[in-house]
């Protein structure tokens, strides 16, 4: 099917917001441009056809937050291993039908663009076969093909993900026998700006509920703990996961304070 899928008819985000973080103590509070980085992402979901933006957090602090914006936050455990395992307790909570569609959108990016919002659930819902939907982007970059915490899917023709890894996937085999070398050739005879195979895998998920409610009930799979990536767990246990091209240029979120002060200085300039 074409990337640039139609709106879906029907969707919710929820957005898991936690205020504890190593390298950015009390982030979802963290000041942009005059607003607390959560409202600043609820904001830019509310821009979407979502029919509900729900916040999932586990702090007073940011529940308070949200509730004084106008928004909608449910409390959910402090124990939940990842934002995964908080979206399923809001959707069990809200009592979402087995087949709805929920779009999870990091409490860390403020600068998600629309476009892509709609198409990951758009994708989803057009696509029956698959159980999830998630985005890529073309890898023109050696260090970043490099790069351990660039995350590289591969997908079949009709772009369902076959495997994610931190590796340089898939591997470049050729006469030429230094890998590295063969690779670093292989880009600069693109031009820089001519896709050479690679793709980036986006952290931007659509779940149809009852594949969810599946996801959390099992245990870690060995290749999710080898590569430290939960969407194996779902390959590993039969799950479809449709990875389309996202139509618009996805900024990295906020894990640093170098990231937030380039998304202050964004937004500030776009206001």
């Amino acid at each position: 099917m074409s990337n640039r899928a139609s709106n879906p008819s029907r969707y919710c985000i929820v957005i898991p917001a936690r205020y504890a973080s190593t390298r950015l103590p009390g982030k979802p509070l963290a000041d942009i441009a005059g607003k607390p980085m959560i409202q600043r992402v609820y904001e830019r979901a509310s821009k979407s056809a979502a029919a509900e933006i729900i916040v999932a957090t586990d702090d007073q602090r940011v529940f308070d937050v949200v509730e004084g914006f106008g928004g909608r936050v449910v409390m959910t455990s402090s124990e939940h291993p990842s934002g995964t395992d908080r979206l399923c307790e809001v959707a069990q909570s809200c009592n979402f039908a087995a087949q709805d569609i929920v779009v999870n959108l990091q409490g860390d990016e403020p600068e998600m663009p629309v476009a892509v919002l709609e198409q990951v659930a758009a994708n989803l819902e057009h696509n029956p076969l698959a159980d999830i939907a998630t985005m890529c982007t073309p890898i023109n970059d050696i260090d970043e093909l490099l790069d351990t915490n660039a995350v590289k899917v591969v997908r079949d023709v009709q772009d369902f993900a076959l495997y994610f890894s931190r590796a340089a996937i898939p591997h470049l085999r050729g006469a030429n026998p230094d890998a590295l070398a063969a690779l670093r050739e292989q880009f600069e005879n693109t031009g820089g700006d001519v896709n050479a195979g690679y793709y980036r895998h986006l952290g931007l998920y659509a779940y149809r509920v009852r594949a969810l409610q599946a996801f959390v009930s099992w245990p870690v799979s060995p290749l999710e703990a080898s590569e430290k990536l939960e969407q194996l767990r779902a390959l590993s246990n039969g799950l479809r996961i449709h990875c389309a091209e996202a139509v618009a240029q996805v900024p990295p979120g906020i894990d640093c304070p170098e990231d937030l002060e380039r998304a202050r200085k964004n937004i500030a300039a776009a206001n």
